[in-house]
């Protein structure tokens, strides 16, 4: 009886890590509508809201291992990994929100989510670690064409010097979140997801921190709402999702995943249309479902 539960114990890995992912893109929706609400309330600048964001997501964590009494991570190639993750969830936060000063949401979001699997499914291709067919380059050419239609054409009155930068800095933090979710395939002996994501953003934090206290400053008055939604902002789309995240990517190829993480559009587009009042046009309409078709043909087709 045991020999014959072990292989669909094994065949059930891959599915739970595929449910990992698309419940981690989900609660990464709903950080946007959350970060927008908080700085509503405190006037904080985006760059603050992220570095509070890696902040209060990994502080609770790290609070969370201490009242469980889990122990810290143990070697160099562990104490690495977070150190790697760390700096690269700082680029990749600050690089977004700085596209987004220059230029605007929909343009930083687009390249920045748009590139991210293409970036990943290039690393894929010449590391061999995945046969890229003409199915797979169809579907991500499926999935960004849909973000595309989904975020909308950027607003005019963008300098060709700006719309320049901007495309930079999106284009960097997509390599920052797209090299997280290639290196986090290959999972670290001793460090388990939840420790690996707490220490990382604490990490993080402190290099955003400095930058976001010189550039427009972290102070805010913490009123009940805005505690409420500085927690809810560090729970639910930053510890949960990334722990989740990274634990989907140790059964799931990394260019499966970064298509998934395409959900973070969508279901923030959503929750601002049904609760801050925004209007999804008839393309944003299309465009959600080219994304939820990619993201469907994606997930049958990755090997279970």
């Amino acid at each position: 009886m045991l020999v014959s539960e072990r292989p669909v114990a094994a065949a059930r890995r891959p599915v739970t890590g595929l449910w990992s992912l698309v419940l981690a893109g989900v609660l990464w929706g709903t950080g946007g509508p959350t970060g927008s609400l908080l700085a509503h309330e405190t006037g904080l600048s985006p760059l603050a809201v992220a570095a509070y964001r890696l902040a209060a997501g990994g502080i609770l964590v790290l609070i969370w291992l201490c009242l469980t009494r889990q122990p810290l991570p143990r070697g160099r190639h562990a104490w690495a990994r977070l150190v790697v993750n760390g700096l690269l969830a700082a680029v990749f936060q600050a690089c977004f929100f700085a596209a987004v000063s220059v230029t605007n949401v929909s343009l930083a979001t687009l390249l920045t989510i748009g590139a991210s699997p293409a970036l990943v499914l290039s690393a894929e291709r010449i590391t061999r670690r995945r046969r890229v067919g003409a199915s797979m380059l169809a579907t991500v050419a499926l999935a960004v064409s849909g973000l595309a239609l989904l975020v909308g054409t950027p607003a005019s009155g963008i300098t060709t010097k700006d719309a320049l930068t901007g495309a930079g800095l999106a284009l960097l933090s997509a390599a920052g979140f797209a090299t997280i979710t290639f290196i986090g395939t290959r999972p670290v002996a001793g460090l388990d997801d939840l420790t690996g994501t707490g220490v990382s953003f604490a990490i993080g934090a402190a290099v955003l921190a400095p930058a976001a206290t010189v550039t427009s400053g972290m102070d805010f008055v913490p009123t009940p709402a805005a505690v409420g939604l500085l927690l809810l902002l560090g729970i639910a789309p930053t510890a949960m999702a990334y722990a989740l995240y990274f634990r989907g990517l140790r059964t799931t190829p990394a260019s499966t995943a970064a298509l998934i993480a395409l959900l973070e559009p969508l279901v923030a587009t959503l929750l601002a249309t049904l609760f801050l009042g925004d209007r999804l046009s008839s393309t944003g309409v299309v465009g959600a479902g080219l994304i939820t078709i990619a993201i469907v043909l994606n997930t049958r087709s990755t090997p279970h």
